[in-house]
């Protein structure tokens, strides 16, 4: 498989939100605008990229019985650094992403992707799995939140087109269900051409 397959794999025929349904929890927690859902993907991505690599370096050392347990260690470092950074420097998005961003350490994703990747591959095809699969998250994320936000609020990354007319709906819980089904249906048949 070339680099650019491992990559685009993530993105497209692998993606974690759309054809894994993986990840949920954040995905519906947190899309109620773009920059969130922008916001989360970043994070996410940041750690599997981070925790691949780590992996990928240190799977030969890592007896088969704590295997599990020491990915969870690795995950969560890099989980705290994330979590750390964003609230030193983007305090508003820390402040709006919440409880989600500690919640990355148990995102069934990375601990797959660990698992099913890292462990059994090299350093630089591991890193590469964790930018196609994090930007895979972090466009699906972008686009459920934005379509939720332009939907629900009549704007779109901060900038407001139609104020007060907009069904309150799609900002909602019910409205995140909706927009994921739907764009989940719709990428689907895209992806299958």
């Amino acid at each position: 498989m070339s680099k650019l397959q491992i990559i685009s794999k993530g993105i497209l025929k692998e993606n974690p939100t759309f054809v894994l349904i993986l990840g949920m929890c954040p995905t519906l927690g947190v899309t109620s605008s773009a920059i969130n859902g922008m916001g989360m993907g970043v994070a996410t991505m940041a750690v599997l990229i981070m925790s691949n690599i780590v992996i990928s370096l240190i799977k030969n050392v890592i007896p088969d019985k704590v295997r599990i347990p020491a990915f969870i260690v690795v995950i969560a470092s890099f989980v705290t650094m994330i979590e750390m950074l964003m609230q030193a420097y983007v305090p508003s998005l820390y402040a709006s992403l919440g409880v989600f961003i500690p919640l990355i350490v148990v995102n069934c994703i990375i601990l797959g992707r660990a698992e099913a990747f890292a462990s059994k591959n090299g350093v630089l095809d591991s890193a590469l799995d964790g930018i196609g699969i994090g930007l895979g998250f972090t466009l699906s994320l972008t686009a459920i939140g934005a379509v939720r936000e332009v939907l629900g609020a009549g704007s779109i990354f901060g900038f407001t087109f139609a104020e007060g007319v907009m069904p309150l709906l799609f900002i909602l819980a019910p409205g995140g269900f909706l927009v994921l089904g739907y764009l989940m249906v719709l990428f689907n048949r895209v992806a299958k051409r």
